[in-house]
């Protein structure tokens, strides 16, 4: 038996329910859902194992069913909310200090953006612990490469800085050579 994803009406993916469970949910003809296997969402209507959803003689029990399950707690897996991708920060941390500093180093950043992708991924497919254990491996990787461009600025600070005191240095050195 399947386990469906659906959209609820404020454009929130829940999930994951068996048909019977569905049942309990505020599932209409024309929500959308999806299950493994599925190419794309597709209307409720249009697959054919959640026919029982629309059964005239099922659709008389649903509602005073799902009255009162979704007043009571609702499942765990709705209540759980998708870690911290990461996905924003390590892109900047990867491209930036790049850009500016030309750090091969800054591209260990690249090791962030894969665990940040794989966040949303994993927490899709019901797997909640493995999206956490993305989430924190893409901090931990996005965190590394932003310490590696700030050590790479800082270098080119102090070389500039060291670039000018030299100069500074030969011209008044240049100077007293000259009286």
């Amino acid at each position: 038996m399947n386990r469906y994803f659906y959209i609820d009406t404020e454009g929130k993916q829940k999930g994951t329910f068996s048909p019977e469970e569905l049942r309990q949910e505020p599932v209409k003809r024309d929500t959308l859902v999806w299950t493994q296997g599925m190419e794309q969402w597709k209307r409720a209507e249009e697959v054919a194992e959640l026919s029982l959803l629309f059964d005239p003689t099922s659709s008389m029990q649903a509602p005073t069913m799902a009255a009162p399950q979704t007043s009571a707690a609702p499942t765990p897996q709705a209540q759980q909310m998708m870690p911290k991708s990461w996905m924003v920060e390590s892109i900047l941390v990867t491209i930036l200090p790049f850009m500016l500093c030309s750090s091969f180093f800054s591209l260990l950043g690249i090791i962030a953006i894969v665990y940040a992708a794989q966040v949303e991924s994993f927490f899709n497919r019901g797997d909640y612990a493995a999206a956490v254990e993305a989430s924190h491996a893409a901090g931990k990787w996005t965190r590394i490469a932003m310490w590696i461009a700030i050590g790479w600025v800082l270098l080119i600070i102090i070389a500039i800085i060291l670039m000018f005191v030299f100069v500074g240095s030969m011209a008044g050195l240049g100077e007293l050579l000259n009286t």
